[in-house]
């Protein structure tokens, strides 16, 4: 596999989370894969300057770190609790060296009904978030999840949800995800990938098919690339055609892959990407 091939290729963590951060650095170096997607809780175990040190050594950049969020509290303490943890989010983003801190913006409180509230909550607390995380160079990237999420994890489900969030903030401030688990199904997704690009709020895009019959546990459920439902290339080449040059992450929840060697997906992952979202579609 060439090393133009992976010149945007980043492997999300999870993706290999059976390997440590020294593992997984090691397992890049081998294969040639220079980009990584890191997750809070593993940094943390590890101690946010140390990884930034090992990834640094290692030849890494970190193009994003998952997750902020979970900004759609009606308690204040909790609101308060809340702020805290993503502003600790970013401070952990700017140490290892990443500018895009990814938010999974929360669903609902126990008991409401009230989207259209919980979404303004968000929007309030972007407002506080947004400053601090552009005075320490990090922007803070909304991602839409799929409309099965909305109550427990996300009330943002789509792209222009996001957007309309984003743009009340400066687009160095404030962004957006493109993940083709979440948005593939969305017949505006074109249309809402053009409107983003055009005003500079694409931050990150992200690759995992979709995979029936879905898993009991469907937040598991994402698919190796190929093996689902997804036009993974029509996507790669709408954001590309909205200008977004940066990195291709592909993040997977899936046990399957965790129960295997981390080496093996890994290279398997890069080659999926390559076959998948790069390479010309084969003509039938």
């Amino acid at each position: 596999m060439s090393a133009a091939g992976l010149a945007r290729f980043s492997i999300n963590q999870e993706t290999v989370k059976q390997l440590s951060l020294p593992e997984l650095a090691d397992a890049c170096g081998k294969l040639g894969v220079t980009q990584v997607g890191l997750w809070r809780a593993p940094v943390q175990e590890y101690g946010p300057e140390a990884a930034a040190r090992l990834v640094r050594e290692a030849g890494l950049t970190v193009t994003s770190l998952c997750r902020g969020g979970f900004l759609t509290a009606l308690d204040p303490a909790e609101r308060a609790r809340a702020l805290d943890d993503n502003r600790a989010a970013v401070d952990e983003a700017a140490t290892l060296g990443t500018g895009t801190l990814v938010l999974v913006s929360g669903g609902l409180p126990e008991g409401s009904r009230d989207l259209r509230g919980a979404r303004e909550r968000i929007a309030d607390a972007l407002g506080e978030l947004a400053p601090y995380a552009g005075e320490r160079g990090v922007r803070l990237a909304i991602e839409p999840l799929h409309p099965m999420f909305a109550s427990d994890r996300c009330v943002v489900s789509t792209l222009a949800q996001a957007l309309d969030l984003a743009e009340r903030f400066p687009p160095d401030q404030v962004g957006v995800v493109v993940d083709t688990y979440h948005v593939w199904w969305d017949d505006q997704a074109p249309a809402q990938i053009a409107r983003a690009g055009e005003g500079g709020r694409l931050a990150a895009f992200q690759l995992a098919d979709w995979v029936t019959p879905l898993p009991e546990g469907v937040l598991l459920g994402r698919g190796q690339l190929g093996d689902g439902s997804v036009d993974l290339r029509a996507f790669r080449e709408m954001t590309d055609a909205a200008g977004y040059e940066g990195p291709v992450e592909v993040e997977i929840f899936n046990p399957g892959l965790w129960a295997r060697d981390g080496l093996e997906v890994l290279a398997e992952t890069a080659q999926r990407y390559v076959r998948h979202a790069l390479e010309p579609a084969a003509k039938i």
